[in-house]
């Protein structure tokens, strides 16, 4: 009865939040509590019932084999990276992510067997620390997928595409998935009867030719769609701007109404987060990303988020390491 309570209050207020507004960063963390809850509360029902033991402890041993085997997947999808994209930091996360979390693992199975309780109250501290940011991970990545595939599809008064970055002049794969989902949501309103507007937004990088509002543009009008539907901001230099300028535009144009932005998706979330924190109200829609560039964009992607509240975090951690090693001290 208990653990049946404990899983219908965070999951109402995962409805709650769902049904206020879809882009609070809370509903990963309600949502995510819900679903420990609700194991929770399926082990104790299970407790005299196969039919529930059974398939529990089966996804409990494919849970484990995934989180052994998921240091060297990271590891394996960071060697990709480098290779397919050059090594800058946020191409090595993946690779980094898999390293640290081997260290990790061996730390803690070296640090429980010492007898110093320093030693085995960091190894606590930390498995404990870990299992916060994994807690973290895997509500968002959830609910990102939850966020992405809710929500209006048709019917909007301005598309925003945000920019990315461009090869000299020209438009790459990971750019042009946006612009070829703007170019479908864009025909299907003009086939219901309406007359949306796009705005390309994107500033001029050092290493590119053109602003990439300029690339984006020439990429829409030469699969056919009319000039005066798309218009360029290429002010912007982060996801912020773009957001921010963008709606300016369109509020120029006496466009006021239902407003989405597309990006890749693995950056829905955070573009959502952050419409929200600027008071914009907009949705956002993903578009398809290459399948190896998709951990180390999530990753760069939560790292970004953890950072909006680094106190909050930093605290959380900092007791669960306190508490790892009080552990050992009353022992």
């Amino acid at each position: 009865m208990l653990a049946g309570l404990l899983f219908l209050i965070p999951a109402a207020f995962f409805v709650y939040g769902m049904a206020r507004d879809r882009r609070r960063l809370s509903n990963a963390v309600w949502l995510g509590i819900a679903l420990v809850m609700l194991l929770l509360f399926l082990a104790d029902a299970g407790q005299d019932n196969p039919l529930v033991s059974l398939p529990l402890l089966l996804a409990f041993a494919v849970a484990l084999v995934g989180l052994l085997l998921l240091p060297l997947a990271l590891l394996a999808n960071g060697v990709v990276m480098v290779r397919r994209e050059g090594r800058s930091l946020g191409n090595l996360l993946s690779l980094l992510a898999g390293l640290a979390l081997l260290a990790e693992m061996a730390y803690f199975a070296w640090g429980i067997t010492q007898p110093n309780d320093w030693i085995r109250g960091s190894a606590i501290g930390l498995f404990l620390v870990s299992a916060y940011i994994a807690f973290l991970f895997v509500s968002l990545l959830l609910y990102s997928v939850i966020y992405g595939r809710t929500g209006r599809r048709h019917g909007f008064d301005g598309i925003v595409v945000l920019g990315a970055g461009l090869i000299g002049d020209r438009v790459p794969k990971l750019l042009a998935n946006r612009l070829d989902r703007a170019m479908r949501l864009y025909r299907r309103d003009r086939e219901a009867g309406r007359t949306p507007v796009i705005v390309v937004s994107g500033g001029q990088g050092s290493d590119e030719k053109v602003s990439e509002a300029f690339a984006m543009r020439r990429y829409l009008l030469e699969r056919g769609l009319p000039d005066e539907d798309v218009v360029m901001e290429d002010q912007a230099t982060t996801t912020e701007e773009n957001l921010r300028y963008s709606k300016a535009l369109l509020a120029e144009r006496g466009l006021n109404g239902r407003v989405v932005a597309v990006t890749n998706n693995y950056h829905v979330f955070r573009t959502a987060v952050l419409s929200r924190k600027q008071g914009l109200r907009l949705q956002v829609i993903g578009a398809p990303t290459a399948w190896y560039f998709v951990p180390s964009a999530f990753l760069r992607e939560f790292v970004a988020l953890l950072v909006r509240n680094p106190v909050v975090h930093g605290l959380a951690c900092a007791v669960l390491m306190a508490g790892g090693l009080a552990l050992t001290q009353i022992g």
